[in-house]
């Protein structure tokens, strides 16, 4: 049986990006972010408030076992007040710490080579190309930055309530709707933001319920990013795509088009309250992002704390 449907199958040919940028490419989308789309992004900055999208970095976070191996961040410390000179705690003394953490355990990036299917990742590299080293190919080391005009889309104000509940998909019709209220048009190389509200159930200490059921982008939605070209797509939840999936016998289908097909970075457990909140009051949808990655080398995926400017 293949890893997709044949319906699945023949939406993946038509969003694929193979080829696109090179033979030897591992960005993807993210070449769609030019020298002249960031210097319109800073365009987007008015007043020079800043807004943190990044979750907290503690145990507090997301993660329940589900993903094997995959822990909440904990931080112990290597030393308290270390006399540093001959121990003589009058002088320089310090203070270290150290964390144990899976790197897509809080607000992160998924690199392309994080997800493969029928054997291939990204730009139809072998899937052997990610091994007990790392991804070799499409790591997100690979994305040197990431900077770009960023647009919300608040799908759960579009609906009219606070907290979508899972399991919708969120289809085109949705996100063009969100574009509408915004009174923004997705331009090639954007980030786009897209709000459900579900982090809300992070933030009450229900993580079982914050996993699933939950809202997020379907198959319905794939096309509508292809065809405007967007860079990268955050989401405010844990699979960063409507589940329990939308097909049989598929596991999170959106990642691998997403991932694999388009090349496009996908990122989850967004933070987008209180940039909701500030969008709703000034009526300023599009901002200026900065969501670069850690350089870790190899790695397919990462924690950020992207700072959105307005």
């Amino acid at each position: 049986m293949p890893a997709l449907p044949p319906e699945v199958k023949e939406l993946a040919a038509r969003v694929r990006n193979w080829g696109r940028w090179g033979a030897d490419d591992e960005i993807g989308t993210l070449n769609l972010i030019t020298d002249e789309v960031v210097h319109r992004a800073l365009q987007e900055v008015r007043v020079g408030k800043r807004i943190a999208l990044g979750i907290a970095l503690d145990e507090s976070g997301p993660q329940t076992g589900i993903v094997p191996g995959r822990v909440n961040p904990v931080r112990t410390m290597l030393s308290v007040n270390q006399p540093y000179l001959r121990g003589d705690p009058d002088n320089f003394c310090n203070s270290d710490d150290t964390v144990t953490m899976g790197l897509q355990s809080g607000t992160h990036w998924d690199a392309l080579g994080h997800v493969s299917y029928e054997g291939r990742i990204y730009n139809g590299f072998s899937a052997d190309v990610v091994n007990e080293r790392g991804a070799t190919r499409c790591g997100i080391d690979k994305v040197e930055t990431l900077v770009s005009r960023g647009v919300l889309l608040d799908v759960a104000r579009v609906k009219g309530v606070d907290r979508i509940e899972g399991p919708y998909a969120i289809t085109a019709e949705d996100l063009d709707a969100a574009a509408d209220l915004a009174e923004v048009e997705v331009r090639p190389g954007d980030v786009v933001c897209v709000r459900t509200g579900h982090i809300q159930l992070l933030f009450a200490g229900e993580r079982e319920r914050y996993i699933a059921p939950a809202p997020g982008p379907s198959l319905k939605s794939i096309e509508w990013f292809r065809n405007r070209d967007v860079a990268a797509v955050a989401t405010d939840s844990y699979t960063g795509e409507v589940f329990p999936r939308e097909v049989k016998d598929t596991y999170l289908p959106v990642h691998l088009l997403h991932l694999v097909d388009m090349g496009m970075t996908q990122g989850q457990n967004f933070d987008f309250e209180t940039l909701a909140a500030d969008c709703a009051e000034d009526g300023h949808y599009a901002f200026f992002v900065d969501a670069s990655p850690q350089p870790f080398t190899n790695a397919v995926g990462t924690p950020v704390n992207p700072i959105v400017i307005k």
